[in-house]
This record gives structure tokens, C-alpha cells and sequence, in this order.
């Protein structure tokens, strides 16, 4: 049987000195106040996307709108169920989530956009996935071992975004008049 790094009386002792830590233990090896504003910009970008995707959702108009709006629709369900992972995993950790409206589109990744045109709609969305695809893999990267729990919820929401842009992509090639951008 493999011994403990630490003797189990002191991970017990140092379990109770430190009770109102929660789950952040001296094993923890991330730096907690970095992660934590990490987390806030994610969970501005999810908010951001949301309603993003609602908008372009409600917008949606033309021949082809009704599948598209659907997709959209979807990815705005979505993108609300990360950013309650992440206000969840926030809290969590000890801190607070901002979900502060004034300041939202500035702590966001992605931008907010306005597109009435359903092409451009899609391009936007796929342009903040592909945003949202290279932050949290540089996160998740840069998490390392320091606190797996936030680095797999980012490997999580990584692939949903990876799967987003994926549908977006297909739905730009199927729509007459929307030349692929390379």
C-alpha cells in the first residue's frame, strides 16, 4: 500500500484548523485569486454568448431562418448552463460571481453582437466560439495540475464550444451565398 505524501493525522488536523476553507486545501496549488478572476471572464463571456445567441435567435428572419434560429436557440441553452458551472464553481472556490451588467461586455472574451443578417449572425457566433475555444485551452493549459477540478470543467465547456463552432461551420456551408472564410 502506498504511504500519503503528508501523514493522514495532519491533513486531519490542518482539515479542521481550516474548516471554513471549504474545499480549498493546502493541496490546492493554483493562485486562488488569479482563478478566480479567470472564472468571473469566463462567466462574463458565457452571460455575453447567451444573449448573443438569444438575440440572433429572436432576429433570425429569411427562407432559411427556422433550423438556424433553432441551432441558435440551443447554443443560448447552452451557454447558460456553462456559465451556471462556472458562478457555481466560483462560489465554490469562495468567491463571488460577477454578474454585474455595466461591466460584463468589457470582462467578456467574446463581443456582443447586433447582426440582422442571418449569415453574419452565424459568422459572429463562430467567431466567438473560435474566441472562446482559444481562451479556454490556453485555461485549461495554464490550470495544469494546480486545480483540476476548474481545469476538466474548462476541458468540459472546451468541447461543447469545440462542437459549437462545429455546427456553425456546417450551417455556413449549407446556406447559399455565404462563401467560406478560410
Amino acid at each position: 500500500m502506498a504511504e500519503f505524501l503528508t501523514d493522514i493525522q495532519t491533513i486531519r488536523e490542518r482539515a479542521r484548523e481550516e474548516i471554513a476553507k471549504g474545499p480549498v486545501t493546502d493541496a490546492y496549488g493554483a493562485d486562488l485569486g488569479r482563478v478566480l478572476q479567470v472564472l468571473n471572464e469566463a462567466l462574463a463571456t458565457e452571460i455575453v454568448c447567451t444573449l448573443r445567441y438569444k438575440r440572433h435567435y429572436y432576429t433570425a428572419t429569411g427562407l432559411y431562418a427556422e433550423p438556424v434560429a433553432a441551432e441558435f436557440l440551443e447554443h443560448a441553452g447552452e451557454e447558460q448552463q456553462h456559465a451556471d458551472r462556472l458562478a457555481e464553481r466560483i462560489v465554490q472556490l469562495g468567491g463571488e460571481p460577477d454578474f454585474n451588467p455595466e461591466t460584463l461586455t468589457r470582462r467578456s472574451h467574446a463581443e456582443y453582437d447586433a447582426s440582422l443578417d442571418l449569415i453574419e449572425m452565424i459568422k459572429e457566433d463562430l467567431v466567438a466560439e473560435r474566441v472562446a475555444i482559444a481562451a479556454y485551452t490556453e485555461i485549461a493549459q495554464w490550470l495544469g495540475t494546480g486545480d483540476p477540478t476548474t481545469r476538466r470543467i474548462f476541458e468540459d465547456l472546451l468541447a461543447q464550444e469545440e462542437e459549437h463552432a462545429d455546427d456553425l461551420r456546417g450551417l455556413l456551408e449549407r446556406l447559399p451565398g455565404s462563401a467560406r472564410t478560410s
